[in-house]
C-alpha cells in the first residue's frame, strides 16, 4: 500500500496509520467525525457563551458544565485536526515529541473530564440532600478550587506515561496501527520491555474509573435513598429529573471508555480496526451528545439559549 511508502528517514518522526484496514473507506469514514466534531464544537462553545453571557447562570452547577464543555472541546481537538489530515490529505507523519504531547493531552483531559462528572454527581447530592445548606457548600470559589484539583490530579496521574514512553526504544517502520496516539498503540510500537508501562495503565485505569464510579454511584445511592424518604410522588419525579441530564452524560462518556480502555489493555484477539474505532468514539461521541443532553433536560438553559439565539 502507498500509506507504507510514507515511512520517513528521519527516525525521530512517527506514522499514523488511520484506522488499519479501513484505509479506503477514510474519506467516507470522515464524513460522520467531521460532522460529529463540528456539531460537539458548536455545542460546547454555544454552552459556554450562553453560560458566561447571562449572569443569572452563574451559579455551580452551570460552572460545573461550561468545565465539562472545556474538556470536551480539548478532547476532541486533540484527536480529529490530525485524524481529519490523514482521512482527507494522507499527512500521516508526526513526530515523537507531538505525538507524546498528543498522547498527554488526550489523557489529562480525560481525566480531568473523569473528575468533573464526580463533582456534578457531588453537586446533585447536595442538592437534593442538604438543599438548605447548598449555597453555603457549592459556592463558585469552591467549584473553581476543585476544578484546580481536578487539574493537577489530571497532571500527576498522566504526566509518567508520556515520560516513560519517552526512554523506549522504537521499532524500526514507525508505524502506530492508529489514528491517535493513544498510550498502548504507541508502547505497542516499542522494541523494548513494556510490562511496566502496560501495568501502570491498568492502575490509572482502575484507580481513576474505578474510583470516580464509586463515589458517582456512593452519591447516587444517597440521593436515591433521600428520594424515597420524600412522601409525595410528585416531589420524587421533580427530584429525579434533576439528575436525568447527569446520568444521561455519565452513560454516554463511561460507556466507550470503558470498553477502549479494557479492549487496548486485554482485548487480544480484538481486530486493530474495532479497537481505533473504539478509542475514536470516546472522543467524539461524549463531546456531541454532552451539550444536547443537558440543553434539552436543562429548561433553564434551554431557555437561555432560545433567548440569545432571538436576540441574534
Amino acid at each position: 500500500m502507498t500509506s507504507f511508502n510514507l515511512t520517513p528517514s528521519n527516525p525521530s518522526t512517527l506514522i499514523l496509520m488511520g484506522i488499519p484496514g479501513l484505509e479506503a473507506a477514510h474519506v467516507l469514514i470522515s464524513i460522520p467525525f467531521s460532522m460529529f466534531y463540528i456539531i460537539g464544537l458548536l455545542g460546547n462553545f454555544t454552552v459556554l457563551f450562553v453560560v458566561g453571557k447571562e449572569k443569572s447562570l452563574h451559579k455551580p452547577t452551570y460552572l460545573l458544565l461550561c468545565m465539562l464543555a472545556l474538556t470536551d472541546i480539548g478532547m476532541s481537538t486533540s484527536v480529529m485536526p490530525k485524524a481529519l489530515c490523514i482521512f482527507w490529505f494522507n499527512l500521516k507523519g508526526i513526530t515523537v515529541g507531538g505525538c507524546l504531547t498528543q498522547m498527554f493531552f488526550l489523557h489529562a483531559v480525560s481525566v480531568m473530564h473523569s473528575t468533573i462528572l464526580v463533582t456534578m454527581a457531588f453537586d446533585r447530592y447536595v442538592a437534593i440532600c442538604n438543599p438548605l445548606r447548598y449555597t453555603t457548600i457549592l459556592t463558585n470559589a469552591r467549584i473553581a478550587k476543585l476544578g484546580l484539583v481536578g487539574l493537577i490530579r489530571a497532571v500527576v496521574f498522566i504526566l509518567p506515561v508520556p515520560l516513560l514512553l519517552s526512554g523506549q526504544p522504537f521499532c524500526a517502520n514507525h508505524i502506530i496501527l492508529h489514528m491517535h496516539c493513544d498510550h498502548m498503540a504507541v508502547a505497542k510500537m516499542s522494541c523494548g520491555d513494556i510490562t511496566f508501562n502496560r501495568l501502570y495503565g491498568l492502575v490509572i485505569a482502575f484507580v481513576v474509573i474505578g474510583l470516580d464510579l464509586t463515589l458517582i454511584a456512593l452519591s447516587y445511592g444517597l440521593v436515591i435513598k433521600a428520594v424515597f424518604r420524600i412522601s409525595h410522588k410528585k416531589a420524587h419525579k421533580k427530584a429525579l429529573n434533576t439528575c436525568t441530564a447527569h446520568i444521561c452524560v455519565i452513560l454516554t462518556s463511561y460507556t466507550p471508555l470503558l470498553f477502549s480502555s479494557f479492549t487496548q489493555e486485554l482485548g487480544q484477539g480484538i481486530a486493530t480496526h474495532v479497537h481505533t474505532i473504539l478509542a475514536n468514539l470516546y472522543v467524539i461521541i461524549p463531546p456531541m451528545l454532552n451539550p444536547i443532553i443537558y440543553g434539552v433536560k436543562t429548561k433553564e438553559l434551554r431557555d437561555k439559549v432560545v433567548k440569545c439565539i432571538c436576540r441574534m
